[in-house]
This record gives C-alpha cells, sequence and structure tokens, in this order.
C-alpha cells in the first residue's frame, strides 16, 4: 500500500511540474534542448550575479554544448533583445576558453575571430 502512494504522490508531482512547465514554455521564460531545461527571468545583471543566481536556483549558468543547446540559449537572446552571458571564460592561455570549471571546450559557434574582447561578448 505504501509504494502504491508513493508511485501516486510521485506520478501527481510529474503532472504539476509538467503543467508548470508548459505556462513558462508559453511565457518564453523556459525552452529544452534534450533533457535539460534552459530559464531566464529576462532581467539584466552583471555575470557574477546570474551565476550566484543559477546556482541559488539549483542550476548553472548556460553552458551550450552541442547545437541543440545553443539554439536554446539562443532563444533568450532573441526573446528578450539582449545578449547573454555563458559559463565560459578564457583559459591561461590567451585567446583559448574553457567552461567554468576548467574544463575543455568541446562545442564552440562562434564567428571568425570572435570572442575578441571588444564590446559585449
Amino acid at each position: 500500500v505504501v509504494d502504491h502512494t508513493v508511485g501516486d504522490v510521485v506520478q501527481q508531482l510529474k503532472h504539476r511540474i509538467s503543467r508548470l512547465e508548459g505556462a513558462l514554455l508559453l511565457e518564453k521564460m523556459i525552452t529544452k534542448s534534450g533533457e535539460k531545461i534552459f530559464a531566464s527571468n529576462g532581467k539584466k545583471a552583471d555575470f557574477h550575479t546570474i551565476v550566484k543566481r543559477c546556482e541559488d536556483a539549483g542550476g548553472s549558468i548556460a553552458t551550450p554544448r552541442n547545437p541543440g543547446e545553443n539554439k536554446a540559449i539562443q532563444h533568450f537572446v532573441k526573446t528578450f533583445n539582449t545578449y547573454t552571458y555563458l559559463g565560459i571564460k578564457e583559459s591561461p592561455i590567451p585567446g583559448k576558453f574553457q567552461f567554468l570549471d576548467g574544463t575543455q571546450l568541446v562545442y564552440t559557434n562562434w564567428y571568425r575571430n570572435e570572442p575578441s574582447g571588444k564590446g559585449e561578448e
């Protein structure tokens, strides 16, 4: 009986999460790529504030690892008509970049000679 009750609660929670995701999708506040969910409130903040807010929400700043994830991030750039921060930093080798945890990038989709360090990138 306990297992059946737990199963019912899990099913109800899955249903509620699905409804919330649907509502947020309608508001263009989240988008999906594979099993990942990308979210934004559209508000502007500095890089360090955004990293902290993402961590406080149980997530991390967006780091595109394939074309689908890049498209998900571009959704917010287009929706809010602004730049977005990525979880990428310059490595100790000038002109080379890595994820915030120091691991090497395996996917990029930058224009030639970018990022150049000029303007808002």
